[in-house]
């Protein structure tokens, strides 16, 4: 019989994503571990394997659907023998099933529009059902919205009179569907002269998935984590000579950098004071027995943070070359789950464009992130006299909930004095 093929969960938070790409077109011959299509999550953007073997026969979901349900149908593959009189009852079966992991929204809305509205959608279906609700994907109710379109006025060509975005596509080409009406306006003294306010010009980017996993995230960590900072400045010179005798030393095998060491030194300071290597949650503090340091990498489609796991019992050499590698696939959209999910601290690095000092928003549920500025020249107190010293500014930003101001100016003395005497933590 005719095999569904489902979208899968490519992480343990996976709800919905987007299909970027079918890699596989209607009427190819699928084997196990075939590439079928791309998949974007809100970090990456993942190859999916084949499982079963067959034709596909029928692709469900366009390329570039958004908001696509964790195990909703996508495809339809016949095994071998079957034919296309099969792939009917099987599309329909598709349609018909709904996925556990998550529900189709529902919205509740006013009643329909009266009879004589005109359904712009091209294949004809029940836009409201009974009770007056209107089903709708995310996607198409936010385009709805963006157009000034009444989803009431709308028919639904998705499963079960679903509301979609080919819908809305086809509303806005159509000239548009009467849009809700605005509330009438309260009497007042007389129509206003001012011009209305502008927006200015401007271009609208749509926003990806990471970009929103990103805003929802930040927003959670700055409303729901209380902050505090603590800021120290090290002197790097002595850092900077050991990188460069070791980088010296390896005759190009490898190239350190001061990143490299900032994060064996976070690394160990970290054992060093255990309270700080630790996380938040409604159930407790979690105390984690190794420092799986959280690397912020800017790549082309966003912020993301793979982990360089075991920090604390790792060389620099293998520190380095892990982080190259990561951030490598960090800027390819090619990380795996497990390369950036978990992590017990972070750092953010910004001394490369020059920032001096900032403070940097925890990564939750971790409860601390190190934000390292620049290091540059500057007058320091040496024996009581001036002298020029190399310095950097590093601030941790801190989870008041689990860890308290002394702890986590314990963490930075400890992290100060392996950055200036850098030689200790490679003991």
């Amino acid at each position: 019989m005719p095999i569904i093929i489902t979208m899968p969960a490519l992480s343990p938070t996976m709800t919905e994503g987007t299909l970027a790409k079918w890699i596989m077109q209607e009427g190819d011959q699928v084997r196990s571990g075939d590439m079928l299509a791309e998949i974007e999550t809100d970090k990456a953007t993942m190859e999916v394997e084949a499982i079963d073997e067959g034709i596909l026969a029928r692709i469900l979901v366009p390329e570039g659907t958004e908001g696509v349900a964790v195990n909703a149908p996508i495809a339809i593959l016949l095994e071998e023998g079957e034919d296309a009189s099969a792939l009917d009852a099987a599309v329909a079966a598709a349609a018909s099933t709904a996925s556990p992991a998550a529900p189709a929204p529902v919205e509740e809305t006013p009643p329909a529009a009266p009879a004589q509205t005109p359904a712009v959608a091209s294949t004809p279906a029940p836009a409201a059902p009974s009770g007056g609700r209107i089903v709708a994907s995310p996607l198409a109710k936010r385009m709805a919205a963006q157009a000034g379109l009444d989803l009431a006025a709308l028919s639904g060509s998705g499963p079960r009179g679903r509301i979609v975005k080919a819908d809305i596509e086809a509303a806005i080409a159509a000239g548009g569907a009467p849009a809700m009406p605005a509330p009438a306006a309260a009497p007042g003294p007389g129509p206003s002269l001012a011009p209305a306010p502008s927006d200015g010009d401007y271009e609208l980017e749509k926003l990806s998935t990471m970009r929103k996993t990103i805003a929802r995230r930040m927003s959670e960590s700055k409303q729901q984590a209380p902050h505090f900072y603590l800021t120290m400045d090290c002197e790097l010179d002595a850092l900077l000579a050991l990188r460069q005798e070791l980088n010296e030393g390896a005759d190009g095998a490898f190239k350190l950098s001061v990143n490299d060491l900032v994060i064996k030194a976070a690394a160990v300071a970290l054992m060093k004071v255990p309270d700080a290597n630790v996380g938040y949650s409604e159930e407790g503090i979690r105390r984690y027995k190794n420092a799986d340091i959280s690397v912020a990498v800017a790549s082309e489609k966003g912020l993301i943070t793979p982990i360089i796991r075991n920090a604390n019992g790792k060389g620099l050499e293998a520190i380095s070359r892990e982080m190259r590698e990561l951030a490598q696939k960090a800027n390819d959209g090619k990380l795996m789950p497990e390369e950036y999910q978990g992590g017990s601290f972070s750092i953010s690095n910004l001394g490369m464009f020059g920032v001096k000092q900032f403070d940097a928003v925890i990564n939750m549920p971790q409860a601390c992130i190190l934000a390292v500025g620049a290091g540059e020249p500057r007058a320091v107190v040496k024996d009581g006299a001036l002298a020029i010293a190399t310095v950097m500014s590093v601030t941790v930003s801190v989870d008041h909930r689990a860890v308290d101001g002394a702890t986590g100016a314990r963490f930075l003395a400890a992290f100060k004095g392996l950055i200036q005497d850098p030689m200790t933590m490679l003991l």
